[in-house]
């Protein structure tokens, strides 16, 4: 037996209700014109987790994600010759990153 595409064939439950059917009609089984009546109305329950999510990704949406007043000072450093890089202190930083992390 051939499969179709979009699971669209014999023995598989008709797509969902698209947006653009009006709000309150509902297409009969025999598929013929909608008809009027009450239909469940699509909704979302967000837990608590998913809410905090949503309030944080705001946040940070309104928050630059980084400092361009330091960017822009790291820069003007550098094209002056002033920027001086300190291989000792790089090197202890990631040591001390990687004790945090647990590594």
């Amino acid at each position: 037996m051939a499969h179709k595409i979009d699971g669209v064939g014999a023995g598989v439950a008709p797509p969902a209700r698209l947006a653009t059917e009006p709000a309150g009609t509902r297409a009969p089984a025999s598929g013929g014109a909608p008809v009027a009546g009450p239909v469940a109305a699509d909704s979302a329950r967000f837990t608590g987790e998913a809410a905090e999510l949503a309030q944080l990704q705001q946040e940070l949406a309104q928050n630059p994600a980084m400092d361009l007043a330091k960017v822009d000072a790291v820069r003007s450093a550098i094209e002056s010759g002033a920027y001086r890089i300190d291989p000792q202190a790089i090197a202890s930083r990631m040591i001390q990153l990687e004790q945090e992390l647990g590594g």
